[in-house]
């Protein structure tokens, strides 16, 4: 691996009693309720300027939850591709590897495209496997390379992610009222035509939005920062504490446009808050990131919370597919319909309460020695892929 750490310059893998660091699982459990705090309302029917309850839960959404989610899926996602990668045996060759990943990949595509058509498009499994397809490449890369990389990349990304915010905010209008997916008297089959016809564009965008933080997340794995945080407690102390502090101030322009305070913002303003917004709520999500591995530094063994979110994280596809089965069925005109009562803020108590059914459920699989049923569908996918591509000589 030209240019990257040697096996003896990461250190040794320091891995859990059951095989694993700790730490990469924990993130991943709790990024869940990340993603389903981003995602509730958008299946709800937001007022166009949400007041009381509502209005205070957007700026915590603005503060906490806008933009950390993405980046945090997918900073941990090109952290796995690394330790995927590092977990194949020595003899296989780098063709081999980025063939592994490209057919990850690939299925990853499938259960994306088949998650927008069957059930809502919040779907980015898709884009993160279009990203291993294109880039696995980049797991070899140089990390000066990966450095440029990620830095040319973020700037298309937070400008797209400045402009999908810069409508909402010109017109004082709630974002969650204008890209949510209210079905209004649409047909299941109606929607799933628009939500087909809608996904390559929607593909495309996530492939934009998330890349940056793929890549540092493999810049990251290299030197097993989750893996061996007591070695980096240091460094991750100041990403996390550094990361949020900047989040945090980033918010503030957006907050007050959203809420009135700031009452008539000049164009510089709305484009200044459109902008800083994304920037920084995608460094405050791997900065949540750094604090977990902090707090797994310190733990000699893991309590019944830490155990629960790790076994939630070890099935994390599974969990997250099942997310979007129940908001569906509670929001859904075809279900329950509850979705034009419940506002942000009951969105927001919807998605916590799934997110503890969740954690609840994965520790009892763990319990019952049960892996997540799309695990186990994706690593035998890919196997079939595999034997398929030896059969053939590929």
């Amino acid at each position: 691996m030209t240019g990257s750490l040697t096996a003896e310059e990461r250190g040794p893998r320091v891995d859990a009693p059951g095989g694993r660091a700790p730490a990469p699982d924990l993130a991943r459990g709790l990024m869940l309720l990340v993603i389903a705090l981003a995602h509730a309302p958008l299946f709800t029917v937001v007022a166009r300027a949400p007041g009381g309850a509502d209005a205070v839960t957007e700026v915590l959404h603005l503060l906490f939850v806008n933009n950390h989610a993405r980046s945090m899926f997918a900073f941990l996602f090109g952290y796995a591709l690394v330790q995927l990668a590092d977990r194949r045996p020595p003899a296989e060759s780098d063709a081999e590897v980025r063939g592994l990943i490209r057919r990850r990949g690939g299925w990853l595509i499938m259960i994306g495209f088949l998650h927008v058509a069957l059930l809502a498009p919040v779907d980015i499994l898709a884009g993160y496997g279009l990203v291993a397809v294109l880039f696995a490449g980049l797991l070899r890369a140089r990390d000066a390379t990966l450095l440029r990389v990620a830095a040319g990349t973020a700037v298309p990304a937070v400008g797209l992610a400045g402009v999908l915010l810069w409508y909402p905010l010109s017109q004082g209008v709630s974002s969650y009222a204008l890209n949510g997916f209210d079905p209004g008297a649409r047909d299941p089959w109606a929607l799933l035509i628009e939500r087909v016809l809608g996904w390559p564009a929607g593909l495309v965008i996530g492939v934009v939005l998330v890349l940056p933080a793929v890549i540092l997340g493999i810049w990251a794995a290299r030197r097993r920062l989750l893996e061996q945080p007591e070695r980096h407690r240091r460094l991750l102390l100041g990403i996390g504490v550094g990361s949020t502090l900047v989040a945090l101030a980033g918010a503030v322009p957006a907050i007050l446009i959203q809420t009135g305070s700031w009452p008539e913002p000049t164009v510089a303003g709305v484009a200044l808050a459109t902008f800083l917004q994304p920037l920084t709520g995608f460094v405050g999500g791997i900065g949540v990131i750094g604090f977990i591995a902090v707090a797994a530094s310190g733990q000699r063994r893991p309590g019944l919370l830490a155990t629960a979110l790790q076994a939630l994280g070890r099935r994390s596809l599974t969990f997250y597919l099942v997310q979007s089965v129940i908001f569906v069925a509670v929001c859904y005109p075809y279900g329950l319909g509850l979705g034009d009562r419940l506002g942000i803020t009951g969105a927001s108590i919807l998605a916590v309460i799934i997110w503890l059914a969740s954690l609840l459920a994965a520790d009892l699989m763990r319990r019952l020695g049960h892996r997540g049923p799309a695990e186990i569908l994706l690593r035998r996918l890919v196997s079939l892929g595999g034997r398929r591509a030896s059969e053939t000589g590929q």
